[in-house]
């Protein structure tokens, strides 16, 4: 995932620091909408899509921590880094407590910073590659079941067809080239093991075609994409 793709909220009450950390990560490629309040955060939470949330504990109005936990209630999955200028152990494990995926303490580096956003960000992929249960807008996916379902009706998959799917859904909406999917699956990326995913791929997008929110597509020259808009 690219850092244009990750919307970040930061939250943080010093006017100042906000808006040198927000130029900063702006300069890095991620959309950040900023915040000074607590309340103002769990507001803007709630009224748009984030990918990513940097909240400083101390704030007026609603604090680091409060805000986390309300979070947590609706998403449980969104990365959350604390920026506190408290160091005490009591204070870091409450963080973890909450929710939070880890905790700088200020004063920091901007390289810092950037070193403990794309450390918590591979964790989450590899999380994403263990997970075996997927929403592909109505359909449920099991990858552990091997099946497709949508409603009443449910669709078997071959261990392959299971495989491929997985592959799609941990990238989704993302372009997943052909020759990553060809030897993580076929372990080689040959013409003949090409014309075989080609196969799997018509197949998939014949058991996704019930919902129009889903697209299997291809990405000329690239690879495929699995688009949903749910």
């Amino acid at each position: 995932m690219e850092n244009k793709d990750i919307r970040v909220l930061l939250a943080e009450d010093d006017p100042n620091l906000g808006q040198l950390l927000q130029s900063y990560l702006m300069a890095k490629g991620f959309p950040v909408t900023l915040c000074v309040n607590g309340e103002d955060a769990l507001s803007k939470f709630g009224s748009e899509e984030f990918d990513f949330c940097i909240l400083d504990v101390m704030m007026p109005k609603m604090d680091g921590f409060s805000v986390a936990q309300e979070i947590r209630k609706t998403n449980s999955t969104i990365p959350v880094l604390f920026l506190t200028a408290k160091s005490m152990q009591e204070d870091k494990l409450k963080g973890f407590e909450v929710g939070g995926d880890d905790y700088l303490t200020k004063p920091f580096s901007m390289e810092e910073l950037l070193a403990r956003i794309s450390a918590i960000l591979r964790r989450v992929d590899k999380k994403d590659e263990n997970r075996t249960l997927f929403e592909i807008g109505s359909y449920e996916f099991d990858y552990n079941l091997h099946t497709l379902k949508r409603g009443e009706n449910v669709q078997k998959l071959t261990s392959r067809e299971a495989d491929l799917l997985k592959l799609l859904c941990v990238n989704k909406n993302e372009v997943l080239d052909r020759s990553v999917a060809l030897k993580k699956i076929w372990l080689d990326d040959s013409y003949f093991n090409a014309r075989s995913m080609d196969v799997y791929i018509a197949k998939l997008r014949k058991y996704l075609r019930e919902d129009n929110r889903v697209q299997l597509m291809n990405v000329h020259g690239i690879g495929f994409k699995l688009v949903s808009t749910s």
